[in-house]
């Protein structure tokens, strides 16, 4: 199904899809914007003066976490709908449509591009083409961020397989996104498994960074830096 037709129920239906894990969706959204912004902030220093694109922003769940963080805020999607509820649950980002093709911005705009369980909608001949585009709108020293599903983690697996719009999804490891990036001319700079236990508590983040190269994380992330 079109996403379009999930721009008034995506929460409820991802809440169905991982009920057993004992948290609701908004856990696992607060879990990777703090990711966000503690690898920007390793990396980049003060994030306040610096400029940030989500691409595949959906109704801006996770927009709404990092963009105080960040100067500016941007966000893009293909469907229609939900770059306008994107907009209610941050009202001081900016919001728009896009072909899927070309990102809507000048080369070298963004500080930091970050795209969050995107690419396993996306069609895998499609992306090269994807990331080449994120790389394209990164500031030389700009960061891109993919966070994704970990396909080694069974219970990532049966959530998938729960929830209807994830029914066309073809997960790829962090490996894949590792060697994505790359072909786009960038170099790795940050690369852990996240989100091993879905409880809330500094004790259980400082255990799950300690394990951050165990591939049993329910997602992880991979980082790139543009050359200079």
């Amino acid at each position: 199904m079109e996403f379009e037709e999930y721009k008034q129920s995506y929460v409820a239906e991802v809440e169905q899809s991982i009920d057993f894990a004992g948290q609701g969706h908004d856990f696992f959204i607060r879990v990777k914007a703090d990711e966000l912004v503690a690898s920007c902030s390793r990396q980049l220093g003060s994030l306040e003066q610096r400029a940030a694109l989500d691409v595949g922003c959906g109704v801006g769940l996770m927009s709404r976490y990092v963009g105080e963080h960040f100067g500016k805020l941007h966000g893009v999607d293909i469907a229609p709908g939900v770059v306008e509820r994107a907009a209610e649950h941050f009202p001081q980002g900016k919001f728009q449509l896009y072909d899927g093709k070309q990102i809507p911005f000048e080369d070298e705009t963004f500080d930091v591009v970050f795209t969050v369980c995107v690419l396993h909608h996306v069609p895998p001949e499609q992306w090269s083409s994807l990331v080449a585009e994120m790389a394209r709108v990164l500031k030389p020293g700009g960061l891109l961020y993919i966070f994704e599903h970990n396909p080694y983690n069974p219970l990532t697996r049966r959530a998938v397989s729960n929830c209807p719009f994830d029914a066309d999804a073809t997960l790829l490891t962090r490996s894949r996104s590792t060697a994505l990036v790359k072909s786009a001319g960038l170099e790795t700079a940050d690369a852990r498994y996240i989100l091993f236990f879905p409880w809330d508590g500094a004790g259980f983040r400082g255990i799950e960074s300690s394990l951050r190269w165990l591939p049993l994380g329910a997602q992880y992330f991979v980082s790139a830096r543009r050359a200079l």
